[in-house]
Order: C-alpha cells, then sequence, then structure tokens
C-alpha cells in the first residue's frame, strides 16, 4: 500500500489553500467549456471550406497576437494584480465566444471573422496566462508546488478528455451554435468563482511595465540554460510532432469520422493517466533528464500514429504520446515554479506560454501544409522522426539543462532559502 501511494496524486494543496481550490475550480469549469469550442472551431472551418490548409490557418492566424500579447501580458503580471488581470481577461473570453455563437446562428457564417476571433482569443489567452500561471507560486507553498501543478495538469486534462467528448456529441446531434452557447455558460460560472479569489498584489520588488522590463525578463531567461532547454525542447517538440490540425481528416481517413472527438481526447486520457500516477515526480530529482525522454517518447508515439491504420491502434499511440508530453509538462512546471523569482515570474511566465503554445499552433500549420503537398500519413510520421532527432539534438548542447538536479542547482536552493524565511 505504502508504494502504491508512493505514486498516487497529492491532492494535498486543494485541502490546504482556499484561493487554490478556488482557482482551481474556476479553471475546471472554464477549461471544459473552451475544450468544446475548440473542437467546434475547426470542425466548422471544416464544413465550410473542406481544406487543410484552410483548418491549419485557423492555428496559424494565432501566432502574432499570442507571441505579442503573451509577452506583453508577462511584463504585466509583474506590474498589476495577478487576480485581477485573471478575471478581467476571462471576461474578454466571454464577449469573443459571444461573437461566434451569435455568428454561428447566421446562414453562411464568415470564414473570416471566425479568424478574427481565433485571434482575439489567442490574443486574450496570451494576456491571461502570465498572471494565471504566476499566481501559484503566490498562493502555495515552495514544496507544494509540484503537487499543484500536477492538479492544475489534472485540471486541463478533465476539460480536454470531457469536453471535446461533450463538444462532438452537442455539434454532431444539435448543432455548433449550441456547442459556443454551453461555452459561454460555463465562462459565466468561472467568472463566479474566479471572483472569490483574493487579492495578488505586485511584488514590491517588480518593475514598471516597459520595454526595458520585457527585455530584462527574456536576458534572464537566456541567461540560465537548465531554462533555455524547458523552452526549446518543449519547442522542438510540438513544431515537428503536433498533428491536431489534421483530426477531422484523420478520422476520416481510417473510415471512422464519428471517432473525431476520442482523437481530440486520446492524448489527455494518457496524460490523465500519468498524472494520477504522478506521485513519484515530488522526488525524482533530475528534471532535465526526464524532459528530454519524455519529449523523444512523445516523438515515438506520434511517428508509430502515422503508420498504422487501425482506429484502436491510432488512439492508442496518441495516449502514450499524450503521457510522455504530460511528463514533460510537469517538469517543466517544476523547473519554472520552483527556481523563478517572484518579481519575474510573470515576464516568465510570458515566455513560457509562447514556448508551450507557439510550437503547437506553428506544427499545426507544419502537419497541415506536408499532408496537403504529400499525404497525412506521411505528414504525421515524418514529423514524429524529425521530433526524435531535433530533441537529442538540442539536449546535446545544453548539459547544465541535462544535468539540471532540484536539489543541488543553485536557483531552486535560493527561492526554497526565501521561502522558507518568509514562513519563519
Amino acid at each position: 500500500m505504502a508504494k502504491t501511494a508512493r505514486f498516487a496524486i497529492d491532492i494535498g494543496p486543494l485541502k490546504k489553500y482556499r484561493d487554490f481550490r478556488y482557482l482551481w475550480s474556476s479553471g475546471l469549469i472554464s477549461n471544459l467549456g473552451s475544450m468544446i469550442t475548440y473542437v467546434a472551431i475547426p470542425f466548422q472551418i471544416k464544413e465550410l471550406t473542406h481544406s487543410y490548409l484552410a483548418v491549419g490557418i485557423s492555428g496559424a492566424v494565432e501566432l502574432v497576437p499570442l507571441i505579442v500579447f503573451g509577452l506583453y501580458g508577462g511584463v504585466l503580471a509583474d506590474a498589476v494584480d495577478r487576480k485581477k488581470m485573471t478575471w478581467t481577461t476571462e471576461a474578454a473570453a466571454l464577449l469573443a465566444t459571444s461573437t461566434l455563437l451569435i455568428t454561428s446562428l447566421q446562414g453562411r457564417p464568415s470564414v473570416l471573422l471566425i479568424y478574427v476571433v481565433a485571434g482575439l482569443f489567442a490574443a486574450v489567452d496570451g494576456m491571461q496566462r502570465p498572471s494565471a500561471n504566476a499566481i501559484l507560486p503566490r498562493i502555495v507553498g515552495h514544496s507544494d508546488l509540484p503537487a499543484a501543478s500536477a492538479l492544475l495538469s489534472l485540471r486541463s486534462q478533465f476539460g480536454m478528455i470531457v469536453g471535446p467528448a461533450i463538444g462532438g456529441v452537442i455539434i454532431s446531434s444539435v448543432s455548433v451554435s449550441a456547442g459556443y452557447g454551453v461555452d459561454v455558460i460555463t465562462f459565466l460560472i468561472s467568472l463566479g468563482l474566479l471572483w472569490k479569489v483574493g487579492a495578488v498584489p505586485p511584488n514590491e520588488k517588480a518593475d514598471k511595465p516597459s520595454l526595458s522590463a520585457l527585455f530584462a525578463g527574456l536576458k534572464y531567461a537566456v541567461s540560465r540554460q537548465d531554462l533555455l532547454g524547458t523552452y526549446l525542447i518543449d519547442l522542438a517538440a510540438m513544431f515537428f510532432a503536433m498533428p491536431n490540425a489534421l483530426f477531422p481528416f484523420w478520422a476520416d481517413h481510417i473510415n471512422a469520422p464519428w471517432a473525431l472527438g476520442f482523437f481530440y481526447a486520446a492524448g489527455t486520457v494518457g496524460a490523465i493517466v500519468m498524472t494520477l500516477t504522478s506521485g513519484w515526480i515530488s522526488s525524482y530529482r533530475f528534471h532535465g533528464r526526464a524532459i528530454i525522454i519524455a519529449a523523444v517518447g512523445w516523438g515515438a508515439a506520434i511517428a508509430l500514429a502515422g503508420v498504422v491504420h487501425s482506429l484502436v491502434w491510432v488512439l492508442l499511440f496518441l495516449a502514450i504520446a499524450g503521457a510522455s508530453d504530460m511528463v514533460s509538462a510537469l517538469f517543466r512546471s517544476s523547473i519554472w515554479n520552483q527556481t523563478i523569482p517572484d518579481e519575474l515570474r510573470g515576464r516568465l511566465s510570458g515566455i513560457e506560454l509562447l514556448s508551450y503554445s507557439v510550437g503547437p499552433l506553428a506544427g499545426q500549420l507544419r502537419a497541415a501544409s506536408i499532408a496537403s503537398a504529400t499525404s497525412l500519413s506521411f505528414s504525421v510520421t515524418s514529423g514524429g522522426v524529425m521530433c526524435i532527432g531535433m530533441v537529442i539534438l538540442l539536449a546535446g548542447f545544453l548539459p547544465k539543462f541535462r544535468k539540471y538536479d532540484v536539489k543541488t542547482n543553485e536557483f531552486a536552493a535560493a527561492e526554497r532559502k526565501k521561502r522558507e524565511s518568509l514562513n519563519e
């Protein structure tokens, strides 16, 4: 029993921290609705255009807003109340979803308008996530951060599994408009829960919002090879092996259009299994090594998914890919939350947002372009193989990242000492 308990997810942060409970619950509801919209947008574009590229472009139009507003949102996260910023941007996302709902009720919605709203979603997401991520070290104790990160991942995974499944049923049996309507309702509930989170004012050492403050954050990130490794490895993995833009076509390719929701959910099933058995992560010291191995596992699983033509095997390999990606995500989050000073946490969260968002968005365009020029199977498999090669290459140039040990890392030790002195 003791050995089994070591692997079980630690729910202690939900019991110990009131604000974390409200933050977690708000995101649980919001993510559920957002994942319905996540399925609805590409499905709607596919039905309107029947084009690989048109679906891929829906991801590409998010790149520039995400980069610009992600970096700016990171600067603001260090200079304003992080709770207020999170609530305000959540309200803005509600307005964007309401726009999609209204336009979907028209006879033939404008694809261009859908692209514009997708770009607005990216801008709002870029503004919100640095503040939402930077809240965590302020409301959870240092030693509880890995467990809290796992719980946040579990929350996200629940939305990724249940959201697409519900969305697929609603979209196919009712309408795309109904899917957007459910998302609107979840935003309203989320805003009510988020309102209960206490204020998280800026650190007194934080710089005022400015271009120089942004560059100070970038300079700090580049100066630390252990942080740089977390960004570059994930960018490479997502750019070369993110197949999500192909899901609507992949389901048709294997004669299972009814299984579209399962394609979106498969990776998350693997991720949630990994999260539920993540208790061991808090005691594993070599985070860089774990991230590298996990990224290679992600690429290998995606490559294998591209060469099989059975729904069961495709979903199995996508689940394995999701489990590998979750290992990487949990260790990356631990490095970020346990080693970055609070006065820089918002700006670094903006950089983190780009590292784990730009890669998938650009990767979707890459996957769609290659599939359009060659075939779906070649696009998926070649991407997985290139992912493995690039991750191994990058790891060779990042020795400090490869050897990262949370027990001896100077930045982790400094943050531990700082948090201990605050609790005395």
